[in-house]
């Protein structure tokens, strides 16, 4: 797919370039260009839900007939301010021919102010395609965002390319985590953090799940996520700090590998309308044997939270694991 993306953006820029009109349907945000003078187009790079602390992803090309000028500066605006992370690079991005990214320097360092985003070009250049990061931020959870995309030239002729609205998703996420079997083993979702036992004795209403590792004999066990409420069975040797005894429904799934929280090739994406339709309400409090790559999806007993915890990696030896988790908040 990312392919794909890359094979578009050197497209688009051989079309602003070429100054010809083509119409791409594969990509519905790229509509068919004017046969001549001053062009600009969009493509959205990112896939899946926005989700705040990630990026949103496009690539920026424009371009004029030489005879009209040149490029002056570019700026992205967006409806709601990124976070701190947004930029817009300051190099011209193309494919080569093995498919790698290459990219030219044609303009000064970004400067972000409010909600505009913005760069002056340094390079003698009337073609150009820029790549612009918008860091979600944590005050756009559940709202619109919507981009404006204006390029211009040394003429003072400007030109803008409307984006979006696009969603952003109402979870939280945090990633990697470390969880060790009588150590860092207290889960908390409210929090998204894990506790020691001393630091959960300090916060026992936060705490939803205890992370161990048990190697018994004849009974596969393993790496386990258990709720505090569960039946002692579920917590061989576990000393529970005092007032720590919430319980939570948890089912485990198989090949769930979410991309936010794997970061790995596959195309899965768990959304917020997952969690609203999500019903593990005849699951039981504890997921034993969990492996590398598998997750559980967890509500918490008072139902306010939902999530999903990623397994990311585990090691037997050190009785630890690396989590990743996203959440969604019902009430």
């Amino acid at each position: 797919m990312q392919r794909s993306y890359f094979k578009s953006t050197i497209l688009l820029l051989s079309l602003l370039v070429g100054l010809a009109a083509c119409e791409i349907s594969e990509h519905p945000t790229v509509t068919p260009l004017k046969k001549e003078g001053f062009q600009t187009d969009v493509i959205k790079r990112t896939l899946g839900p926005n989700v705040a602390g990630l990026d949103i992803e496009f690539a920026f090309a424009m371009a004029l007939p030489s005879a009209q000028g040149k490029l002056v500066s570019a700026q992205v605006e967006a409806s709601i301010p990124g976070a701190a992370g947004t930029y817009l690079e300051s190099k011209s991005y193309y494919t080569d021919g093995s498919g790698n990214d290459i990219g030219v320097t044609v303009a000064q360092p970004f400067l972000n102010e409010g909600k505009v985003t913005k760069v002056n070009f340094s390079a003698d250049t009337s073609a150009a395609t820029l790549r612009y990061y918008y860091q979600i931020p944590a005050a756009a959870k559940g709202q619109k965002v919507s981009f404006v995309f204006t390029a211009t030239s040394s003429t003072g002729e400007t030109i803008s390319y409307n984006m979006g609205p696009y969603d952003i998703a109402k979870m939280d996420m945090v990633l990697d985590l470390d969880v060790t079997d009588g150590a860092k083993s207290f889960i908390s979702l409210e929090d998204m953090k894990v506790y020691t036992a001393a630091e959960a004795a300090q916060n026992p209403a936060k705490i939803d799940l205890v992370y161990l590792y048990r190697s018994i004999p004849n009974i596969t066990f393993n790496h386990a996520l258990v709720a505090p409420s569960a039946d002692a069975q579920y917590l061989p040797g576990v000393t529970l700090p005092a007032g720590v005894n919430r319980s939570a429904k948890i089912s485990k799934a198989w090949n769930l590998r979410d991309f936010h929280l794997a970061r790995l090739q596959f195309s899965i994406f768990i959304d917020d309308l997952d969690f609203e339709r999500l019903d593990i309400s005849n699951s039981p409090d504890y997921a034993l044997n969990m492996r590398s790559e598998a997750g559980a999806w967890v509500e918490t007993a008072d139902g306010k939270y939902r999530a999903y915890i990623y397994i990311n990696s585990v090691n037997n030896t050190a009785k630890s694991a690396k989590i990743s988790i996203k959440r969604y908040t019902m009430k």
